[in-house]
């Protein structure tokens, strides 16, 4: 299921991302955590699905989060500050990444204590590899959030490398995954870093969520 906003809202969107934005705070634990202020919306996903990308295309930055070709290059919480208004916290990515199975044991923890205890955390969006969909590793985590009541919105990366009639199969078949799921957003949104498309919408999509929130 997709969704079409409407102009009002697209603007506010862009608005939104328009202004400042900078790096607030890195956790690589619970207790390094920021205190508890504004409304935080938090990217979640598999490694090297594209999080750092995203936070780089929404905000028009080059550089705002790292990027890079090697999984499991984020290995802290990094949080951003958008506007003023709310913190965009870039996780780290989830399943394989090249360390140590002790390292990649302390970030699952790390991942699985914030999205469970944070009050500010207003939504999780996690990104899902459109070219593959939802695997057993996603699942772990849509477990999760539906489990401790976490509102959630799915986001497919990179759907500029689905071909043809292709997207449309993949954000059908996602959507009726997520029916099932007692915490997800009803909409998928499909959106590539590389060209553009679907970033208005997930500019909109936050902007509305923040106005429901009253932030």
């Amino acid at each position: 299921m997709s969704e079409a906003f409407d102009p009002e809202l697209l603007e506010a969107g862009r608005l939104l991302f328009a202004g400042e934005a900078g790096f607030r705070w890195a956790a690589g634990s619970l207790p390094g955590l920021p205190p508890m202020g504004p409304v935080e919306i938090a990217f979640a996903g598999r490694s090297n699905v594209g999080k750092s990308s995203l936070v780089n295309a929404l905000t028009g930055r080059n550089a705002l989060a790292r990027t890079s070709h090697t999984p499991g290059r984020t290995q802290e919480l990094n949080f951003f500050e958008i506007g003023g208004r709310f913190s965009l916290v870039d996780m780290p990515g989830y399943g394989y990444a090249a360390v140590s199975k002790e390292k990649v044991g302390t970030w699952t923890k790390l991942i699985h204590d914030y999205l469970r205890g944070r009050a500010s955390l207003a939504r999780v969006y996690v990104l899902i590899d459109a070219r593959h969909g939802i695997k057993p590793v996603d699942q772990t985590i849509l477990d999760l959030l539906d489990s401790a009541a976490v509102s959630y919105q799915v986001v497919l990366t990179k759907a500029d490398e689905v071909k043809g009639g292709g997207l449309a199969s993949r954000v059908a078949e996602t959507s009726a995954a997520l029916a099932r799921r007692p915490a997800a957003h009803p909409i998928v949104l499909p959106t590539s870093s590389r060209t553009g498309a679907g970033i208005p919408e997930l500019r909109a999509a936050i902007a509305q969520l923040l106005l429901e929130r009253g932030a």
